[in-house]
Parts: structure tokens; C-alpha cells; sequence
């Protein structure tokens, strides 16, 4: 998605007026700034408080419904109190049932699966409407999954987001005083930006 994100931007720039070539260059700054950022999180330090030998969790998979948002977190027992965290979707967390792990400074894991970090751990529940795995391995998982991993499936959850594109590309039209060209340009770039940031955030499509 980032690489998508970038080729849409970088296409547009040999039509583009100095201003416009100057919103064009920061969108790109800002994707790859903050995919790295994102990259970061997800292989660097998690701030848990938890230092020394790794520490036995429970681990439960939650699917969070808010809007136009879908994500996975895991709720997380045995640290004192409930945390959540939010993690990349990987097609095993849909066969994944409440289990123990450990957690340490750096990282979350069980035996057979480790997760990566899409965001903040967090001490309340997430907004939105929380659906909970099966307590029990669900027949069905493993067709959900190969669904899941499918290129259009994840697109057309990504793409949700989209529907504010024509918006702001108005807005950019409106400032810039820019033209048909300005206006497809600004749509596209917006469009493929929201799609990269539902996707570097962790989105599911389970």
C-alpha cells in the first residue's frame, strides 16, 4: 500500500505546478515518515512496564467495529489489570482462541504465532463494537482466512475510507485555484493516501 501510496504521488509530478509539486513532495514525506514510524513500532520496544524475564499473559483476539474501522486488538489479562493492543492482522489470529503467551519489553507471543504492534497498548476498551473469537476453534476459520488474504478483499475494505477523497480534492481546487487536471490529480492522491493509511494502521479484513 505504502509503495502504491508513493507511485500515485510521484506520477502526478511531472503535471504539477511548483505549488502543487510542494503538496505533492509533503504527502510523500508524510507516507514515508509515518510507515516508518509505524515500522518501528510494530519491531521496537512495546512500553508495557514489564522489565526482566518475560511474564505468562492471557491473550484473547477482539475484532473492534468503530465506523468505518476494522482492527484487530488483544485483550490482554495477567499484567494487574486489562490491556489492549492493537496488532496487524495475520489470517492465524482467526483460529487463535483464548490463550497464554508472554510479554516482555519486546515483544507479545506464543508458541506458534508473535504479534506486531499497530498502535498503543492501551488501559480502556476500545470504542466501537468489540467481537470476540470463538472460545472454541471455529470449523470455518480457515475458509475465512483464505478469504481474508485475498488482494481485493483487502482493497475493498481499504477503500472504505476513499469517500472523502473528492472532498478535499475540491478543497486543494478551491485554494490552488487549479483546474480539471488539479482536481483529478488531488482526488487520486487522496484516495490512494486514505487507502495506505487504513492499511499502515492496521486494518482487518477478516
Amino acid at each position: 500500500m505504502t509503495i502504491g501510496a508513493l507511485a500515485t504521488t510521484v506520477a502526478w509530478a511531472p503535471f504539477a505546478d511548483p505549488d502543487q509539486l510542494a503538496a505533492l513532495a509533503t504527502t510523500a514525506f508524510c507516507i514515508i515518515g509515518y510507515t516508518t514510524y509505524q515500522l518501528t513500532r510494530a519491531l521496537g520496544r512495546l512500553p508495557t512496564g514489564i522489565t526482566g524475564a518475560p511474564r505468562t499473559i492471557g491473550i484473547k483476539r477482539v475484532r473492534q467495529d468503530n465506523r468505518l474501522l476494522s482492527r484487530t486488538w488483544l485483550e490482554i489479562t495477567g499484567t494487574g489489570r486489562p490491556r489492549w493492543l492493537p496488532v496487524y492482522f495475520d489470517p492465524a489470529l482467526l483460529t487463535l482462541t483464548e490463550t497464554t503467551g508472554e510479554i516482555t519489553d519486546r515483544s507479545i507471543h506464543t508458541p506458534d504465532l508473535r504479534f506486531y504492534p499497530s498502535g498503543r497498548i492501551r488501559d480502556t476498551e476500545p470504542p466501537g463494537r468489540l467481537i470476540d473469537n470463538p472460545s472454541r476453534p471455529d470449523p470455518e476459520a480457515p475458509i475465512v482466512a483464505t478469504n481474508s488474504t485475498r488482494p481485493m478483499r483487502r482493497l475493498l475494505l481499504d477503500a472504505q475510507s476513499t469517500v472523502a477523497a473528492p472532498f478535499i480534492a475540491l478543497m486543494w481546487v478551491y485554494i490552488d485555484n487549479g483546474g480539471l487536471t488539479a482536481f483529478a490529480a488531488a482526488t487520486s492522491v487522496a484516495a490512494a493516501s486514505a487507502i495506505w493509511l487504513s492499511a499502515i494502521q492496521g486494518s482487518d479484513p477478516s
